[in-house]
């Protein structure tokens, strides 16, 4: 039997049970008809930004393929490639748009499935945010079946180097649509954010979701465009990005196509330990985080379970006891991201001191609460760091790599697919956060009963620490990945190289010039990536505070409750900021590498992904981590702790957590697409430096 055949079977599996599930939770009411009347405005406003952005995105799309081809003409690429640049780019926007239809659909049936309970609530927020999560893996399955398929066709069964090597390059599609995604949607939401909290809560002094405050169905949009739209496109990526690196591994290391049956048979595993997962995340009535946590963390662990027992008997029947240690490198893997999800929120949630101490710094004022975040995230990366140390070092020897440093590199390559294999689920977690999040808006703004507003804060709550459990583990899969594109290549400069009849230096010695100018530059690009977008974030919250100041006013009895606010300006005010301002980041990413490259040669560009790797994965970790702890000290406060909300201590706390919203929801994770794409880059375009390099 072809085990490869489980891979389409397992998206399939995925896609269909999205469908259920996505039925399942349109069948809930939506409720009164003001609830169903505020559920419209946000839908049509994330609908108007993900038109326009996928128009911009289009034009970007299409001057990059006739780029590809003309490099193809040149005999630089293979035809495949700007086709596949195209696929990776449409599935990574599909599965954004999927998990943002069903998010803006769930929102008010959250809300009113939340009069009836809080198990209630949590299972329609869950199933929407599963439908994203199934949705992410069974379209990153079918795209890379698909192409697997076809290119098997083209070139033949014994031709499995060349039919990954052509696999590996449309991962360069998905990166590019996931960090358009992830900025822009960073860029519109945080915009957003900043503007309602600092005006509303800080100056007009009313409460969060207050439908006074004009900005508040912005907010309400950017948590889908962004938190979700943004998220599905950047898991997409990183998830595909994963198999097919390592499947190029797998090569490199003679392991043929058992080698690359491992990863893409373990992620169809993966997708239906996601499935079972599912069927365990039910809560009780208490409005408690940790039982609502036990909840979704009884459905992680199960899949996780499922998929460390499975793996077993994989690797065994697919390559033999003699290389059962690659069985060990995955769970390594696996390990690694559930560590990096308990360190995440030990430093993020106010269960914790971390976060506790934050709070009690806003006794001070806000100067000492920015000081107090900033310090809480550069302490806390140590330990992602030692984490994922450790993964790298067990994972390659684990596979190997004492005695072939191709089976070590396979090693790590498996290691990201194992922390990614339980995708379906885990994002899962992490996207039914803006859902419950905008679910605690409409019940604000149609004023719902308290225990009703009680309820969705309490899914909202767990939300913010199962999103920064997201954003470490999806930071945590981006290193190991990157690691992997980065030996993926070199490989193919060895390709590229021995075809054109050139010889190549790739030893990376820091001692070589070259590699030190191009390990300077990419420490250094990571620090421009969120320079711009903090800049941009900045600009956009900037216009929406002189907006929202100016409706208060203007508009006589905006303030009192008797006349309505002008929403639809502050949803236009960002959408045309974020398509403006996501430009340049997402451009920085594209350029960087050619540049390097045609100045530098192929050592430059080794240095600079290794530079961009340590650096944007350190401070992607400390800007999501320090984002995380001042959204929930601010939470933390506004629960009764240190005088509550509106109180000087609360003040301080939301300026605080202004600062951290583009840190943990636009630079922070954005980065982790960065230096994933910055190896993608350089891939497709090897052929290209490897025969035009000035140095």
């Amino acid at each position: 039997m072809d085990l490869l055949i489980l891979a389409p079977i397992g998206s399939i599996i995925a896609l269909l049970f999205a469908v259920y599930l996505a039925k399942s939770v349109l069948k809930e009411s939506e409720g009164t008809e003001e609830m169903k009347k505020i559920a419209l405005a946000i839908r049509k406003g994330a609908n108007a930004y993900l038109k326009r952005q996928y128009t911009g995105v289009g034009i970007f799309f299409a001057v990059m393929f006739v780029i590809l081809l003309i490099m193809a003409f040149a005999d630089l690429l293979t035809f495949f490639v700007p086709f596949a640049f195209l696929s990776g780019g449409f599935f990574s926007g599909l599965s954004g748009f999927v998990g943002m239809k069903i998010a803006t659909a769930a929102n008010a049936r959250t809300t009113n499935a939340a009069k009836a309970g809080l198990n209630r609530g949590l299972r329609v927020a869950f199933s929407s945010g599963a439908v994203m999560g199934l949705t992410v893996v069974g379209l990153g399955l079918l795209d890379i079946s698909i192409w697997y398929y076809l290119l098997n066709w083209y070139y033949g069964p014994g031709h499995i180097a060349e039919i990954t090597s052509a696999m590996i390059t449309f991962g360069m599609g998905a990166s590019s649509m996931a960090l358009f995604a992830r900025v822009g949607g960073g860029i519109f939401t945080k915009a957003a954010d900043v503007g309602a909290d600092l005006v509303g809560k800080v100056e007009a002094g009313i409460p969060e979701d207050d439908p006074r405050n004009p900005a508040v169905i912005a907010d309400n949009v950017g948590d889908n465009v962004g938190d979700v739209a943004g998220m599905g496109a950047d898991l997409y990526e990183s998830y595909v990005g994963s198999i097919v690196s390592s499947a190029a591994l797998a090569v490199a290391a003679k392991l043929g196509v058992e080698g690359v049956a491992i990863p893409m048979i373990m992620a169809a595993v993966g997708v239906l330990a996601s499935v079972i997962g599912t069927f365990f995340v039910k809560s009780g009535e208490k409005a408690e985080q940790k039982v609502l946590l036990a909840a979704l963390r009884r459905g992680t662990n199960i899949s996780g379970l499922i998929i460390a027992v499975v793996s077993f008997f994989l690797v065994r029947g697919v390559l033999g006891m003699d290389r059962i240690g690659v069985y060990f490198s995955i769970l390594s893997g696996l390990a690694a991201g559930i560590l990096i999800g308990i360190s995440t929120e030990y430093f993020t949630s106010d269960t914790y001191k971390p976060t506790r101490k934050l709070a009690s710094t806003s006794q001070t004022g806000p100067a000492t609460i920015i000081i107090g975040g900033l310090s809480l995230g550069m302490l806390s990366t140590i330990v992602p760091v030692a984490i994922v140390a450790v993964a790298i070092l067990a994972s390659y020897f684990f596979a190997g790599g004492a005695n072939d440093a191709s089976m070590g590199l396979y090693g790590i390559g498996v290691a990201a697919v194992g922390m990614l294999s339980t995708l379906g689920i885990t994002l899962a977690t992490d996207a039914y956060g803006p859902v419950a999040d905008n679910a605690g808006g409409i019940a604000e703004m149609t004023h719902q009963k308290p225990e009703v507003r009680e309820r969705t804060d309490a899914l909202d709550s767990l939300g913010n620490t199962t999103a920064a459990t997201g954003k470490g583990f999806a930071i945590g899969s981006a290193a190991l990945t990157a690691l992997a594109l980065i030996a993926s290549y070199r490989d193919k400069v060895l390709e590229v190289a021995e075809k054109a009849g050139k010889s190549v230096d790739l030893s990376f010695s820091i001692l070589d010039p070259k590699v030190l100018i191009g390990l300077f530059v990419g420490a250094a690009v990571p620090f421009v990536f969120a320079a711009l977008t903090m800049d941009a974030v900045g600009k956009a919250a900037q216009k929406i505070v002189v907006e929202v100041r100016r409706q208060f006013k203007e508009i006589k009895g905006l303030m009192e409750g008797k006349a309505e606010a002008d929403y639809a300006t502050c949803v236009d005010i960002c959408t045309k900021a974020a398509q403006k301002e996501m430009l340049a980041p997402a451009l920085l990413a594209i350029i960087i590498p050619i540049l390097i490259g045609v100045l530098l040669g192929v050592e430059g560009v080794g240095g600079l992904l290794a530079g961009a790797t340590i650096s944007g994965f350190v401070l992607a970790v400390m800007m999501a981590n320090s984002g995380g702890a001042w959204d929930n000290a601010k939470k933390h406060i506004e629960a009764g702790n240190f005088n509550g909300k509106g109180s000087d201590c609360h003040k301080a706390a939301v300026v605080g957590d202004t600062v951290g919203d583009p840190f943990k929801d636009t630079s922070g994770p954005a980065i982790n697409i960065l230096i994933k794409l910055l190896s993608m880059v350089s891939i497709v375009f090897a052929a290209l430096v490897v025969n035009f390099h000035i140095f």
